[in-house]
């Protein structure tokens, strides 16, 4: 057993990253960057900025949506990806606290939004982008919940983790997506609620407004293809294939050492 350790754990360490995923995971982190660059730039040329006690609360919505649910969001899926062999709780927790992150700088903009309608006296949740927003971020809430309470609570029990992580990988892919979605929802109907038929006439707003959703939809884009490669996935370090392969023994009867 020990040999078969010491040999997995050399293949392991001896495992080279793939050569094209650090331009890839480079090239993502500079659309998520002018994602959130841009955003903010439409929010302050043509919104006013910034405020939260003023009329310009509303707008802290739309950038703290960007920041959390996509782009911190993004970044924490590709976590497994950039840290290859770094050690594998290390890399949990870090997966773990930017979807914290994420979660935080959602609620204060889900928060303004609804205190800005409340001072103001507009309805909340009518539209098709409000019911997906909040769907949206009570998934995201209970994803992070499931997934602490599999992957870092220290009572999960390693059977337990390998039957869920399909489950939890295949939902932190759809609800990115969902997010995205969603902010092109609002993104539109901020458009069509302040424009409306000068959208048609390629207002410079307009236009702006657009590439920053080609801009959205190509980041997500590249996150969703550096996930989807199977031969960039985080090779399993030695302690996991040791464990794995206990797994195996206590429950299918093979030997480790017949691996």
């Amino acid at each position: 057993m020990s040999s078969a350790c010491l040999s997995m754990e050399s293949r392991a360490s001896a495992a080279p990253a793939p050569r094209a995923l650090p331009y890839y995971v480079a090239f993502s982190q500079l659309l998520g960057l002018t994602v959130v660059a841009t955003t903010g730039a439409w929010l302050g040329l043509y919104r006013g900025g910034i405020a939260w006690e003023s009329a310009l609360q509303f707008n802290v919505h739309p950038l703290c949506m960007v920041i959390g649910l996509v782009f911190l969001q993004g970044d924490a899926l590709l976590v497994y990806r950039v840290f290859r062999n770094e050690a594998k709780r290390t890399t949990k927790v870090l997966h773990g606290l930017l979807h914290v992150f994420a979660f935080i700088i959602a609620l204060v903009g889900l928060v303004a939004v609804f205190d800005y309608h409340r001072k103001n006296g507009y309805a909340d949740l009518y539209s098709l982008h409000s019911w997906c927003g909040i769907l949206v971020f009570v998934l995201y809430f209970v994803q992070w919940l499931v997934g602490f309470s599999f992957f870092l609570f220290p009572g999960a029990s390693f059977s337990l983790r390998s039957r869920y992580r399909p489950q939890h990988i295949f939902f932190g892919a759809t609800i990115f997506l969902l997010s995205l979605g969603t902010a092109l929802l609002g993104l539109k109907e901020a458009l069509l609620f302040k424009l409306g038929t000068k959208y048609s006439t390629f207002e410079p707003e307009g236009v702006l407004a657009n590439v920053l959703g080609l801009l959205l939809a190509s980041f997500g884009v590249a996150v969703l293809y550096i996930l989807t490669r199977g031969d960039w996935k985080r090779p399993p370090q030695a302690e996991e294939q040791a464990l794995s392969m206990d797994f195996k023994t206590l429950t299918e009867g093979d030997s480790p050492s017949s691996q």
